[in-house]
């Protein structure tokens, strides 16, 4: 080819590319929805934020579907959707003390708890600084019975804060991601306000769940932007871009980490330590100056003097990750693009390029808007999610009750996400068992 026809072709494909942009999110529905909750006094303070999924060892179809409430705790719900319990959040130790406050679980199968296997639900504490420890009784779900018992170690120290003087003013654990390596069970928690991440390991403390430290990362507050020229993200005074949504490939032991302002995070988790985090894709606000408003208590970007280094696919905040497995390293990292109310696929393998998005709309039940946690599991779930599900959390369920704004859980068979796309997602239910990964 002629270097005039190489032009010409480079020319026109880069036109193409301007004029069409990155492909529109395909849109799907939800089938089940759990019962709304209200974040006032006489819902409980109930907020919901972030899902996962326990798959029952003997029969798929009963598990279930654990949901933090914040305040109020969490729920236990069926896979229609039902809620099976309630759990309450610690009260506040003190009179000028903060109560418990729950925003992120996951799931660790077979922990040795005790002298017996045990499967926890794993929950950041934010009110109080600590993770709480659920165990799940399988016969209790069998029978109908309320599968959650608490197993945390009364003794189990702060995370982040030196003392309770410090828990109470909230820079505490935030984000929570779990994973078992050999013998072993860890906890990923980042700290609220900050860039820390700290990694626990779980400890059997005489039948009771404790943890200590094993590695800390500090993600950047401050980015030299390629004009040379440095930028930090819109934050309040005094807080720093803080990680919430985060999730662990459970193979290969690699973490992915939402930095809400700033874009996805991949970080390789070797021998029980941090390795150097390398930044995935960026919010598509990456860059952009902006200015504080003191009366309106809030940041205000100047969109007019965008320089253009952010990403196409996250609108801030980015939110939350899970990670979906197949075979022979394959699979998908989903992230919330909470701005847009969509959520973006990436490869799980490689260098983790951009698949597409796509957005859960009015359907049966109603859309997901300003999403913040997520989770989706590949094994079939009984007959109503027979090829695996993903579970979103839902800011904004409607119908709303009066001036009353509640939240919820969606649930979406997986294969109805794969299929929406045009190049047809993977549908793989037999290559990975979450119950058996380490």
């Amino acid at each position: 080819m002629s270097a005039f026809a190489l032009s010409t072709l480079t020319a026109l494909t880069t036109a193409f590319a301007l004029t069409t942009g990155p492909a529109a999110p395909v849109t799907l529905t939800a089938t089940v929805e759990t019962p709304a909750v209200y974040d006032d006094e006489a819902g409980g303070n109930a907020d919901a934020d972030d899902p996962a999924v326990w798959v029952d060892p003997a029969n798929r179809g009963r598990s279930i579907v654990i949901g933090t409430l914040k305040e109020a705790g969490l729920d236990v719900y069926g896979l229609d959707g039902r809620r099976l319990q309630h759990v309450a959040a610690p009260q506040a130790p003190g009179e000028d003390a903060k109560p418990g406050r729950f925003n992120n679980v996951d799931i660790v199968y077979g922990f040795e708890l005790g002298g017996r296997k045990t499967d926890l639900a794993l929950v950041s504490d934010r009110g109080r600084d600590r993770v709480r420890a659920y165990a799940i009784d399988p016969r209790a779900v069998a029978e109908g019975r309320p599968p959650l018992r608490d197993v945390t170690d009364p003794a189990a120290p702060p995370v982040f804060a030196a003392d309770e003087a410090e828990v109470d003013d909230q820079r505490t654990s935030y984000g929570l991601a779990a994973f078992s390596d050999d013998d072993e069970a860890y906890v990923v928690v980042s700290r609220r306000e900050e860039t820390r991440l700290r990694l626990l390991r779980l400890k059997d403390r005489d039948g009771r769940v404790g943890y200590g430290t094993e590695d800390t990362l500090d993600l950047p507050t401050t980015f030299t932007l390629p004009n040379g020229q440095d930028w930090t993200p819109c934050a309040d005074p005094g807080e720093r871009p803080q990680v919430e949504g985060m999730a662990v490939d459970q193979e290969e032991h690699v973490l992915y980490a939402a930095q809400e302002r700033v874009g996805l995070w991949r970080i390789d988790l070797d021998d029980a330590e941090f390795e150097d985090p390398q930044l995935v894709d960026r919010v598509r606000e990456y860059g952009t100056p902006w200015t504080y408003d003191a009366e309106e208590e809030e940041c205000v970007l100047d969109t007019a003097g965008d320089p253009g280094f952010g990403g196409e696919h996250l609108s801030a905040d980015a939110e939350g990750v899970t990670v979906y497995h197949a075979q022979d390293g394959t699979g998908y990292v989903l992230a919330s693009s909470q701005g847009d109310n969509t959520f973006a696929v990436y490869e799980r393998d490689g260098d983790n390029d951009y698949v597409g998005s796509f957005r859960l709309a009015d359907g049966a039940v109603d859309g997901v808007q300003h999403s913040d946690g997520s989770t989706v599991v590949n094994v079939p779930l009984g007959r109503a999610f027979p090829k695996g599900m993903l579970v979103t959390h839902d800011g904004e369920a409607a119908p709303a009750d009066g001036d009353r704004e509640g939240t919820d859980f969606k649930f979406v068979r997986w294969d109805a996400v794969a299929g929406a796309f045009p190049e047809r997602l993977t549908v793989d239910t037999e290559s990975f068992d979450p119950r058996d990964a380490d």
